[in-house]
């Protein structure tokens, strides 16, 4: 199958959902045959991005070596998942013109209820001044300001939310069916 290449990256503030709904997107696209990469923001801090802190600097080279990354792949065919909060507008714009093939996904979720998720207690420990420069706490997230797919997961399901990316894929014609 000749598939084309995209990156579909998956935006918002820690817990709002971002890895779920990239995973499920990934196991359905997955099923059909698809070729993908996942980028998830974590595991590539562990090892592509080692070594940067949480200064703007620091995010901002986080998001262009993921950035970097996924236009290879991109270009290569290879759709590409990327989940990371990438909290700056601006990066992101840069990130999105150098790929060209990329659909924004605005993962939206109040803080309230991604602070209720949190399992792994980083909104407690930046509320307790453990963690400095937190996104949605002490370091702003700059929400999207147009899109390409919005996925509210307060008020739509997982499957909801899976659904709607699936569905703009087809509609943009990266992938033949959803």
């Amino acid at each position: 199958m000749q598939q084309r290449g995209v990156t579909v990256w998956f935006t918002g503030l820690s817990g709002a959902g971002k890895t779920t709904i990239s995973q499920g997107v990934e196991k359905e696209l997955r099923s059909l045959g698809y070729q993908l990469e996942v980028l998830d923001g974590d595991i590539v801090r562990q090892n592509l991005t080692k070594g940067l802190g949480f200064s703007k600097e620091d995010r901002d080279e986080n998001i262009r070596r993921i950035g970097f990354v996924s236009h290879l792949l991109t270009r290569n065919g290879v759709i590409v998942l990327v989940s990371a909060i990438a909290p700056y507008r601006e990066i992101r714009e840069e990130v999105r013109h150098r790929i060209g093939d990329f659909v924004q996904v605005y993962v939206n979720a109040p803080l309230e209820v991604c602070e209720e998720r949190d399992v792994k207690g980083l909104y407690k420990k930046a509320r307790a001044g453990e963690i400095k420069n937190f996104t949605g706490i002490d370091d702003p997230y700059e929400a999207p300001l147009d899109p390409d797919i919005e996925c509210s997961t307060k008020d739509e399901s997982e499957a909801e939310s899976i659904t709607k990316v699936l569905q703009y894929l087809k509609d943009k014609g990266y992938i033949t069916q959803a």
